[in-house]
């Protein structure tokens, strides 16, 4: 069961910056956007009906700023509200801080680990071949591959050498060519928020979690702040074809985001994501313990690049788009058997921390136990209409 207090969920400069949530209020029937501030819990619906409408404002962090909005409480009390376990229906609980953005992600965006990943996979079995392709890659590119530019003429060469020791894949295709791999990750206003479980598909057997920065974009293309969230991934599922990603990443309580959008302003920017560290830590029941990190500052793509892969002329995002910008953590500490590697078990809680954007805690439950997904666009559109906000 999860535990969660301010302390747990806020940036560790607190309420500094600018925090934007999203509360469901019992008595309203649905939704409300809301700031959080060091002396409570504002609801702003009145002046922005959904996050999307706030994010497409000039500069959302000074129009949130300037929207005193109605005290509904105190985060501490909404907080321990919000695991699904010992949630009173009948009092205000958080939501995931995204609504009417299409849930999007960007996959195979750091080389540092994709390539070593890679060679290890085709050299299985013989470690002399394995480092004949690694000492030719030191070669060609230098030791650190953070600093490959995919779709550069390096990474072309880097792309003959794989080929010609038989170790060329499509996910290197989209690591290292020119063009990003970007995906729907699920449907809009179905991602869970912190506190809440999160799902797994009931026939997965290797799974794990997938720590990331999801940047948070307007309309316009314009990123105008960030959150943390889990890309929950099915590695027997993607192993067995490319072609069932959807079913490997769509699933009820799939994705997860939060605590909280921090805007861009004074206090952070995209500068602090691009040297930002993500930590991970997995707690089981059994007392196994897995900790890892993923550091923004190795990502082979700029984020202004994977979001100009998204959003363009040839494909508009009206309500904007929250996008993962992937990870560079892939599990590989046994957990039940030598050789056998990481995979989620029931009630294993994920904490995915940075120091800027806080604590994303959820409980991993198989999909079909979590909490179903029935308020969709349309009935939040309809909520709205009779609130009188839209």
């Amino acid at each position: 069961m999860i535990t969660l207090t301010p302390r747990d969920v806020l940036p560790d400069d607190s309420t500094a910056g600018t925090l934007v949530g999203r509360v469901w209020l019992p008595q309203a029937g649905g939704p409300a956007v809301v700031a959080v501030r060091a002396d409570g819990v504002f609801d702003v619906t009145a002046r922005f009906s959904t996050v999307s409408a706030l994010c497409d404002e000039g500069d959302p962090a000074a129009a949130l700023r300037a929207t005193r909005g109605e005290r509904i409480g105190d985060l501490e009390a909404i907080l321990a509200n919000t695991p699904p376990d010992r949630r009173d229906t009948a009092r205000p609980h958080l939501l995931a801080p995204v609504d009417l953005q299409v849930l999007k992600a960007a996959g195979v965006t750091f080389a540092v680990s994709m390539l070593e990943r890679v060679i290890e996979e085709r050299a299985r079995g013989n470690p002399s071949s394995a480092e004949a392709i690694r000492k030719e890659v030191v070669r060609l590119v230098g030791d650190d591959f953070s600093r490959l530019k995919p779709g550069s003429a390096e990474a072309a060469k880097l792309k003959q050498v794989l080929i010609e020791q038989n170790a060329w894949s499509q996910y290197l295709e989209v690591g290292i060519g020119p063009d990003a791999e970007v995906f729907t990750k699920a449907p809009t206003l179905s991602s869970v928020g912190t506190g809440m479980d999160a799902g797994l598909h009931p026939k997965s057997t290797w799974n794990n979690p997938e720590p990331e920065v999801v940047l948070v974009v307007s309309s316009a293309g314009r990123i105008v702040g960030a959150a943390l969230g889990n890309d929950v991934n099915l590695r027997d599922f993607e192993g067995r074809s490319a072609l069932l990603l959807s079913k490997a990443k769509d699933n009820n309580a799939s994705c997860a985001i939060g605590p909280l959008l921090r805007l861009f302003d004074a206090t952070f920017s995209l500068d602090d994501v691009r040297r930002m560290d993500v930590g991970l830590t997995v707690t089981g029941t059994d007392g196994f313990v897995l900790e890892g990190h993923s550091s923004i500052g190795k990502i082979s793509r700029d984020p202004t690049d994977l979001v100009a892969q998204t959003i363009s002329a040839v494909h508009q995002y009206p309500d904007g788009f929250a996008l993962f910008l992937g990870t560079m953590f892939a599990p590989v500490k046994d957990r039940d058997a030598p050789g056998q590697g990481f995979t989620h078990k029931r009630d294993d809680i994920v904490t995915i921390a940075a120091p800027q954007l806080g604590r994303l805690v959820n409980r991993m439950r198989n999909s079909d136990e979590c909490e179903h997904w029935t308020f969709g666009v349309g009935a939040l559109m309809k909520n709205l209409a009779q609130r009188k906000v839209i």
